[in-house]
């Protein structure tokens, strides 16, 4: 490729909206282009690097065994009312009405499109299984847009679902997917973890995402570096830190805090460590009576554990400020279990405690020296919290480390949540009807260009990884206007690589040397060669790498090599 006849946009300052590094630097580099909130064009750079992460998904999907097609954008309304998620899936779901006054939507994902081809082409056992794929644009419709392509509105999406005549050989599909996104990320330059996850609005039994690691993450991740433990911080488990419940030492006494709302108020007032309050959350059952959640001071509330306890109303329910006092008494700020008659739900840290503090269910009042047991009935036990660095691993094998990651691939056994709303049957071996197994496999193929860049930038621009760079080398001659023999060794080496195959443009621009290395470092080229008159002099070409190190200077007649052994290190 050729500068000049390529479409080079840099800018030297990002728009003042730009948020993340990654939004910024796309936008300067050129990468992309915004046309409405979380709406872009794919400018010639970005496609470019859009490609070959399409690519790599592609080629390993195809050798997982997986058939591309591609679905239609548009869906029509039957089709997500059949599955129950027309009124389930909110405002994200972005809905229009045809001339003839016909319901459709943009698709945000497509299991009802790919259940509808299922029922109608796949009709017995020896046509299982099959796993379709796809590589799309997507729609959703976010509240709030924003970390440009990280958090976009229209998006490309790899989607792929299975279907299976039994759950073991969807397990088995679900494996080899695991394996097949390990092998992409991998390729793909990324440093990632795959983590146990919540299923969300998708739904299912199990679930695995993958996170590119980076400190601008919107996730949070558990993980043990002893072990392959990781997960979500919303599925992680919390276990209890110690042995044994230590025996009641102090006697139980109220104490007047006036004023007191907040654990750290409370902490203060008392001059004690947080750590050894129990704050009380109250929430409602099924039925809307107020159930009492007990947790360590320091310690925060996990939702989806709490909804997911039997009994517990979903989504999780805070009761209201009317109910707390007509059940306890006493205002938020001041409740504890003592003299609670109903529902007491107490976190596993909680359980290992002894002469505690918490409210007294009187308002400005609360109790210390508490002891379970002694003080009130010892009550239900369970897992209530998000776990902290430094709480055990839940597979024994060290201590949790903690980390922010960005989603990019997300895998589920859906199970046939599905399938049978959609009616997605088969005839067994023995004739009759049963309903198939489904998963669902999902790469957030644009998504991975913003996470790649959060993971590899400096101040002078991009680091990209060299699978999914624009172009694998520049060649940067300084004097390509004045000077033949510049002009002339350019083209050579240029043209020697392109026949080897390598991913290299020149840059005929005939720009200063300044203006052309701030342009290719912020694009983020992984390598550089420059050629210049003083150089040749001495028979050499300089060579920088993008990720750093000091300038190698190569003899003329080995740079070809010399760059082919650097791209395959």
């Amino acid at each position: 490729m050729r500068a000049s006849q390529f479409f080079i946009s840099t800018l030297k300052e990002a728009p003042s909206d730009a948020e993340v590094a990654s939004q910024k630097l796309m936008l300067r580099a050129g990468l992309i282009r915004k046309v409405a909130a979380g709406i872009y064009t794919w400018m010639p750079l970005g496609l470019r690097c859009l490609r070959k992460v399409e690519g790599i998904v592609r080629e390993e999907m195809n050798r997982a065994g997986a058939i591309e097609l591609l679905m239609p954008a548009v869906q029509p309304a039957e089709l997500w009312q059949e599955s129950g998620r027309w009124e389930f899936y909110g405002p994200e779901l972005l809905r229009f009405k045809d001339r003839h006054e016909r319901d459709f939507v943009i698709g945000p994902t497509h299991e009802e499109v790919i259940g509808d081809v299922a029922r109608r082409e796949l009709r017995s056992y020896r046509q299982l299984p099959k796993h379709f794929y796809q590589i799309q644009t997507k729609f959703r419709d976010e509240i709030r847009p924003r970390f440009g392509v990280m958090r976009g509105r229209e998006f490309v999406m790899k989607d792929g679902y299975s279907f299976h005549a039994d759950y073991a050989d969807l397990q088995r599909e679900y494996d080899n997917m695991h394996a097949t996104y390990t092998r992409i990320f991998g390729r793909l330059g990324l440093e990632f973890r795959a983590v146990a996850a919540d299923t969300g609005s998708i739904g299912g039994s199990g679930s695995h995402e993958f996170h590119v690691i980076a400190d601008t993450g919107e996730d949070t991740i558990a993980y043990c570096p002893d072990s392959g433990y990781a997960a979500n911080v919303e599925l992680a488990e919390a276990v209890a830190a110690g042995g044994e419940r230590p025996a009641a030492a102090a006697g139980l006494a109220k104490v007047h805090t006036p004023g007191v709302r907040t654990i750290d108020e409370l902490a203060a007032f008392l001059a004690i460590p947080v750590e050894t309050t129990v704050k009380a959350i109250v929430v409602e059952s099924t039925d809307g009576v107020p159930v009492l959640m007990l947790l360590r001071g320091d310690h925060e509330l996990n939702e989806i554990k709490a909804q997911n306890l039997a009994g517990i109303r979903s989504p999780l329910t805070f009761a209201a400020p009317s109910a707390v006092q007509a059940a306890f008494g006493a205002e938020s700020g001041s409740l504890g279990p003592v003299g609670f008659a109903g529902r007491i739900v107490m976190d596993r840290t909680v359980a290992r405690m002894a002469d505690f503090v918490t409210g007294a269910n009187e308002t400005d009042f609360h109790l210390t020296g508490v002891n379970t047991g002694r003080d009130f009935a010892e009550p239900e036990v369970a897992d209530l919290r998000n776990v902290v660095e430094g709480d055990p691993s839940p597979d024994g094998a060290g201590a949790l480390r903690i980390c922010r990651g960005i989603e990019v691939g997300h895998i589920f056994q859906l199970r046939t949540k599905y399938s049978e709303a959609l009616g997605c049957r088969f005839l067994d071996e023995n004739g009759r009807e049963a309903i198939m197994e489904m998963g669902c496999y999902g790469i957030g193929v644009s998504r991975i260009l913003g996470a790649a860049i959060e993971q590899n930038w400096d101040d002078r621009g991009i680091i990209w990884p060299a699978a999914i760079a624009p172009f694998e080398v520049v060649i940067c001659p300084v004097g390509w206007a004045k000077s033949e023999a510049v002009k002339q060794r350019a083209r050579s080496i240029y043209d020697a690589l392109m026949a080897l195959g390598v991913d290299v443009v020149l840059d005929d621009r005939g720009e200063r040397p300044g203006v052309m290395f701030a342009d290719w470092e912020l694009i983020g080229v992984p390598h550089r060669l420059t050629i210049g008159e003083r150089g040749l002099a001495d028979g050499v070409v300089e060579y920088n790498a993008r990720a750093g190190g000091e300038a190698v200077r190569i003899p003329v007649d080995e740079v070809v090599e010399g760059v082919q052994q650097r791209i395959r290190n």
